[in-house]
C-alpha cells in the first residue's frame, strides 16, 4: 500500500494545504514560514518514511511526523493568542493535529510490533 492511501497522509496533506491558504495574506514572513513548514512537514515524513526500505528508517520517519505534530500544535496555539488565527479555525486545527498525532501513534505501534519477535 502506497504511502498516498493511507489515512494519516491524507488527513495531514489536508491540514497542511488548508494552513498555507488560510495564511497566504499573512504579513508576518516569518511566523507564516515556519507554520507552513511544521504542518508540510508532517505528510512529507510520513511518505518519506514510507517509501523507505527499511522498518527502522521507517519508524524514524513517522517519529520525525509526530514531532512536527507538536511544533504545529504549538504554533497555532501562538497564532490563536497573537490574533493571526482565528479561535474557531485554530481549535478545528488543534483537534485534527491531535487526531493526526495519535493516528501516528497507532501506526508506529503496529510496525514496531513486526520488529519484535514474537515469543511464546
Amino acid at each position: 500500500m502506497g504511502f498516498e492511501n493511507l489515512e494519516v497522509w491524507k488527513r495531514s496533506s489536508r491540514l497542511s494545504a488548508e494552513i498555507y491558504c488560510a495564511l497566504k495574506d499573512l504579513k508576518d514572513f516569518g511566523f507564516k514560514d515556519q507554520i507552513t513548514r511544521s504542518g508540510l512537514s508532517i505528510p512529507s515524513n510520513i511518505a518519506e518514511g514510507e517509501e523507505r526500505d527499511s522498518l527502522r528508517q521507517t519508524l524514524s520517519f513517522l517519529n520525525y511526523a509526530k514531532g512536527s505534530c507538536g511544533e504545529l500544535k504549538t504554533q497555532i496555539i501562538i497564532g490563536i493568542e497573537i490574533g493571526y488565527i482565528p479561535k474557531d479555525m485554530g481549535k478545528t486545527w488543534i483537534t485534527e493535529i491531535t487526531s493526526i498525532t495519535a493516528m501516528l501513534a497507532t501506526l508506529m505501534k503496529q510496525k514496531r510490533k513486526k520488529l519484535t519477535p514474537i515469543t511464546q
